[in-house]
């Protein structure tokens, strides 16, 4: 008898069978159990990132390590994480943790007026990645496309932790993400001052907490122009300093439950609204502007007469 084991993976490894028992039925076992192992390698480096941002209907990329090269105008940071991975403790004190490894400013940015939502799609997320999930703005005080990213002041506008803990190992943020078609929604506080922003939403996934690197967060940064005549610009912290790698909140095991838990970084400014949480469909695709708000494109055809001019014809 002969029997086809099918391990639920992606893709799914099927482990082959010998129509004799012995030698070749344990290296046919064994061939499946390698496979087995890297399909989940392959799984556990493969996590998420933002794949658009949506704001007034409108849809803009973010920058996706599937397709790097593919938007070169999306208004979310570019990264060196193309394994979709993570920033540790270890990372807390360096540039990765600002806008992830290896992050590159972004070359176009979107127009939202303050006391506007902004609407982050994920590209999935994992049921077992279980954390917080925050927003940060920071001023660039200057063209978000050139800012140094080790100057921006980040300050919190937004934050869901543990939102139920009855039962492990808790209902978190991320599931809240998850339930929302992997989306998240913010409210750019209503009386910010104009200006270029970079907006850093990240997710911490808690699962591995309890091992002495074991949080992970996913940092990503997003250009913003908001328009208005607030007054308020909060000061903040350099992203480097927005968590201490002996943190409790970082080093804890949710595996057997939590009666409570402190959202890491700086507590949110005054006067900062939650929204409920919605999944709205753009009805378009934006045009990323360019450049100061003076020169900004306000066309695809002049972003592809740009693109044209640099690469030539052959792209």
């Amino acid at each position: 008898m002969c029997t086809f084991l099918v391990y639920v993976t992606s893709p799914p490894v099927v482990a082959p069978c010998s129509s004799e028992y012995g030698t070749d039925s344990m290296r046919s076992r064994r061939a499946a159990l390698v496979a087995l192992a890297l399909a989940g390698q392959r799984l556990v480096s493969s996590h998420s990132f933002v794949s658009n941002i949506n704001i007034n209907g409108l849809s803009y990329d973010g920058f996706r390590p599937t397709e790097p090269d593919a938007h070169p105008y999306a208004i979310g940071w570019s990264t060196a994480a193309l394994d979709q991975g993570y920033v540790n403790q270890t990372g807390y004190r360096t540039e990765e943790i600002i806008c992830h490894r290896g992050a590159e400013n972004a070359r176009g940015y979107a127009p939202v007026p303050a006391g506007g939502i902004v609407h982050i799609q994920w590209n999935g997320w994992p049921q077992s990645h279980k954390g917080p999930v925050m927003d940060y703005l920071a001023s660039c005080n200057g063209p978000s496309e050139t800012v140094d990213k080790t100057r921006l002041r980040f300050f919190k506008i937004n934050q869901v932790g543990l939102v139920d803990g009855s039962e492990a190992p808790g209902i978190w943020g991320s599931d809240q993400l998850i339930a929302n078609n992997n989306s998240w929604v913010v409210e750019i506080p209503r009386r910010i001052r104009p200006g270029f922003y970079v907006l850093r939403t990240e997710i911490i996934a808690l699962h591995n907490a309890s091992y002495e690197i074991g949080a992970q967060n996913y940092p990503q940064c997003i250009n913003l122009q908001i328009t208005g005549d607030g007054p308020d610009l909060p000061a903040g912290v350099p992203g480097q300093a927005l968590y201490d790698p002996e943190d409790p909140s970082m080093h804890l095991d949710i595996s057997g439950g939590i009666p409570e838990y402190t959202i890491p970084g700086p507590p949110p400014i005054a006067g900062i609204e939650t929204v409920t949480l919605s999944h709205p469909m753009p009805t378009g695709s934006g045009t990323p502007r360019i450049g100061t708000a003076e020169a900004a494109i306000a066309t695809l055809a002049e972003i592809a007469d740009r693109i044209y001019n640099t690469l030539g014809p052959d792209v």
